[in-house]
C-alpha cells in the first residue's frame, strides 16, 4: 500500500479568475515520462482548460515538463490529455458546457493513495474585474485582521 502523497499542485488563478460552481475528480491518462514529471511536481495548471470532444473530456494547455532522464521516449510538454470520468458525469458536463458563459477549469492535480494521478476540475463562470477587486479587498482585510490578533 502506498503512503499518502505529498504531491498537490493547485491552480491558484482558477479561484481568482472564475467563480467555481461544481466540482469533479477525474482520472488522467498519462505517459510513463509524464507521471515521473508529475511526481517531481513539474506541472503548471495556470493556462489550462477542459474541452468536450466527441463525448470525451480533454485537458488542454496543461504543461508537464519533459522528464529530465527521459530520452527518445520523452513526451511533448503541452499535449492534450484525456480525462477519465463516469458516463453520467460526462453527460452532465456536456450539458453544462453548452450553456453560455460557463467553462471547465482544472483546479488541482494530485496523486492519490493508490499512486494514481487525479485532476480536480470545476465548472466555472468568469468573474468581472470588479469581482476580482472585491476578492483582493477581502483577502487584504483578512490579512489585516490576522495581523491584529497575532500581536
Amino acid at each position: 500500500m502506498h503512503k499518502t502523497s505529498q504531491i498537490y499542485i493547485k491552480n491558484r488563478r482558477a479561484s481568482f479568475d472564475y467563480e467555481l460552481l461544481d466540482k469533479f475528480t477525474a482520472g488522467i491518462v498519462l505517459l510513463g515520462t509524464e507521471i515521473k514529471s508529475v511526481r517531481e511536481s513539474k506541472v503548471n495548471l495556470s493556462d489550462s482548460y477542459c474541452l468536450m470532444d466527441n463525448s470525451e473530456l480533454w485537458v488542454k494547455g496543461m504543461h508537464i515538463a519533459e522528464y529530465k532522464l527521459g530520452n527518445f521516449y520523452n513526451h511533448s510538454a503541452l499535449r492534450d490529455r484525456k480525462l477519465l470520468l463516469t458516463r453520467k458525469e460526462l453527460k452532465k458536463i456536456e450539458r453544462v458546457e453548452k450553456e453560455s458563459g460557463l467553462t471547465i477549469v482544472p483546479t488541482a492535480l494530485y496523486i492519490n493513495e493508490k499512486g494514481l494521478a487525479k485532476l480536480n476540475i470545476s465548472i466555472a463562470r468568469g468573474k468581472k474585474s470588479y469581482d476580482k477587486r472585491q476578492s483582493l479587498k477581502e483577502k487584504e482585510d483578512k490579512r489585516q485582521i490576522d495581523r491584529a490578533f497575532k500581536v
